[in-house]
């Protein structure tokens, strides 16, 4: 079963036929909210919303052991992550939709993994590729279907938040390689490659990061709602047509 996990922008999937709603306990402590269920086009889903309802989690203070822990004990067998992000490479405008590809993390203090010792074993994952080929390319694909424009690839820089970044963090995590900036990647893909599960993320480029475009001296909030309302219609779609 898909399990979709909405952030900033998705915090329902309006076109969910909505089966039941539950409320999860997990080794780890509360998810950030009940698990949805439900039809999406036909399939077997389940829907959670990152930041809680009424998106009152800050990106540091989301328990993303639990979320995890909490999918893959109710039936999720693969991940896909939603998420808004600020564009730094030059290409990259509000309103695009980018299938990112590595990530680069500069979060701190979360926690991080479910191998934490206390079982007296020492286990590493492989994380070279942080997400899922395979799932990569399913989203890719539900784009084309819809005909949605994306682009394929995009180096994550993982901050801590939950305030947004200064001119030179962004000119630094540039140098570094960077193309979006957002806060909820890690550890939400790590934890998912401990538990097994295949991960993708589809970042919606909300805004130019500081420093660049028209956040150049400041980030306009009052734009980011309008072009995550446009944008979140076109990822419904493609969502619509991934399992097919």
């Amino acid at each position: 079963m898909l399990a979709i996990i909405g952030g900033s922008g998705l915090t329902q999937l309006s076109n969910l036929e909505v089966s039941r709603r539950e409320v999860a306990r997990t080794p780890y402590g509360e998810p950030s909210g009940a698990l949805t269920f439900g039809l999406l086009a036909g399939a077997q889903v389940v829907f959670l919303a990152r930041h809680g309802h009424g998106h009152a989690i800050p990106p540091h203070k989301v328990n993303y052991r639990a979320n995890l822990w909490a999918l893959q004990a109710h039936g999720a067998t693969r991940i896909v992550s939603v998420a808004s992000v600020g564009g730094i490479r030059a290409d990259l405008a509000p309103g695009d939709i980018v299938i990112p590809h590595q990530i680069i993390d500069y979060t701190w203090g979360r926690k991080s993994t479910y191998f934490d010792g206390e079982d007296g074993r020492v286990v590493h994952v492989d994380f070279t590729e942080p997400y899922d080929a395979a799932l990569r390319m399913r989203l890719i694909a539900a784009a084309a279907k819809t005909g949605i424009a994306l682009k394929d690839g995009a180096i994550y820089a993982a901050t801590q938040g939950p305030r947004l970044e200064t001119a030179a963090e962004i000119d630094r995590f540039e140098r570094d390689g960077a193309d979006v900036v957002g806060m909820t990647g890690m550890p939400e893909a790590v934890l998912a490659r401990e538990l097994g599960l295949p991960y993708a993320a589809i970042n919606l480029v909300s805004n130019h990061a500081a420093g660049r475009g028209d956040s150049r001296t400041a980030i306009r909030f009052e734009r980011l709602e309008a072009v995550q309302r446009e944008a979140m219609g076109r990822i419904r779609g493609m969502l619509e047509r991934l399992e097919e």
